[in-house]
């Protein structure tokens, strides 16, 4: 997975270097890769809390919370996005 963000990273640095892609653009490749990530961290939170849950019902205020927690993420994405435009 690492390997991926490294290419993806390595392609798109010399593209912003030189103004190529639009800052409308390149704000929507920002939070796509913020909601990809958050997603991909949600997978193995959700999979670990409903675990939890099925152990013990009084982890599911602690499982929701944490399940959420990635979303912030893709939240704070658009309120960059939202104040550099």
């Amino acid at each position: 997975m690492m390997e991926l963000v490294t290419a993806l990273v390595n392609t798109l640095v010399p593209l912003t270097e030189h103004s190529a892609i639009p800052a409308t653009s390149a704000a929507a490749i920002a939070v796509g890769l913020a909601a990809f990530g958050a997603g991909y961290a949600e997978r193995g939170i959700g999979a670990a809390a409903v675990g939890a849950i099925a152990e013990d019902d009084e982890m599911f205020g602690r499982g929701l919370i944490l399940t959420v927690l990635p979303e912030t993420l893709v939240i704070l994405a658009l309120v960059v996005v939202f104040l550099t435009l």
